[in-house]
């Protein structure tokens, strides 16, 4: 197996033998604390002089409150007005910001990526698609680790619920977009949204099994990314194949699409927050 170059790496050494015990990568480790703001360092001048942390935005606080509240009562018992107390804003503070509880669990996913996407990908340039992604998915996985009491418990309410599970699903196909961008894999073509549903699909399985994966090396979660990478790759190959096999069909079928009068197109509605449904 491929080691990373950078010391900043996740290795993949525990992947193959889960039982080794081989300890957790103390750098990797150290950034999973969660930030409490995007902002700049320097939009917030008196903080960075008395050495306290900056103010969240509002909207991070709603994140925030809800993640607090939700590691520790069920999931269908939090209100709305309880994540706005919890956050110290209005209901029509927080009405501005997120349409529903949803909606605010779907922030969370900003959170994570800007924290995936800020990370330090060094070294990893030259490396094999398959080693780019599993690093960038780990570092996913540790970005949630302050958040993992609270997804357990969403994760096992929304099981049930085939709708939010729907909406969800939305809401980590742009997430992954962006994960995928990050690994050098492109998301475009022909193949591209094929990509972006297999690795939303991987992802949830790994998440399913980091969730109950008390191990602080995670063995078992690296074994299941690097099985469920390489069973995407196999996937990507075989559709790959039948891309080519089909190519006469396809051609066919749009030059006798080309042949029929055009449909009128119907206006686009405005843009909403998959999340909202959950």
């Amino acid at each position: 197996m491929t080691e990373t170059r950078a010391p900043s790496k996740r290795t993949r050494k525990g992947a193959s033998t889960p039982q080794d015990g081989t300890a957790p990568d103390q750098a990797s480790q150290a950034g999973t604390a969660p930030e409490t703001s995007a902002q700049p360092e320097s939009a917030h001048p008196e903080s960075a002089q008395s050495g306290s942390a900056p103010k969240p935005s509002p909207r991070e606080a709603a994140v925030e409150a809800l993640m607090r509240l939700a590691a520790d009562q069920p999931w269908n018992d939090i209100e709305i007005g309880d994540i706005a107390r919890e956050a110290g804003l209005t209901l029509a503070e927080l009405r501005d910001l997120f349409p529903s509880k949803g909606a605010v669990l779907g922030g969370l996913t900003r959170i994570i990526d800007r924290k995936v996407l800020e990370g330090d990908s060094a070294g990893l340039e030259e490396e094999p698609t398959r080693e780019r992604l599993f690093d960038v998915l780990m570092r996913r996985l540790d970005a949630m680790t302050p958040y993992k009491p609270a997804l357990r418990r969403i994760a096992y309410a929304l099981r049930g619920e085939p709708l939010s599970m729907l909406a969800l699903n939305s809401v980590m196909l742009n997430s992954h977009r962006y994960m995928l961008a990050a690994a050098g894999i492109d998301t475009e073509g022909p193949l591209g949204q094929l990509k972006l549903q297999g690795v939303v699909i991987a992802f949830a399985r790994v998440t399913q099994v980091w969730l109950d994966d008390e191990d602080p090396a995670l063995a078992r979660t690296m074994a299941k990314l690097d099985k469920e990478i390489r069973n995407g790759e196999r996937l990507m190959e075989r559709a790959e194949d039948a891309r080519r096999l089909t190519a006469p069909l396809r051609a066919l079928g749009r030059s006798l699409l080309d042949r029929r009068p055009s449909a009128r197109r119907a206006p686009d509605g405005d843009e909403t927050d998959p999340a909202a449904a959950i």
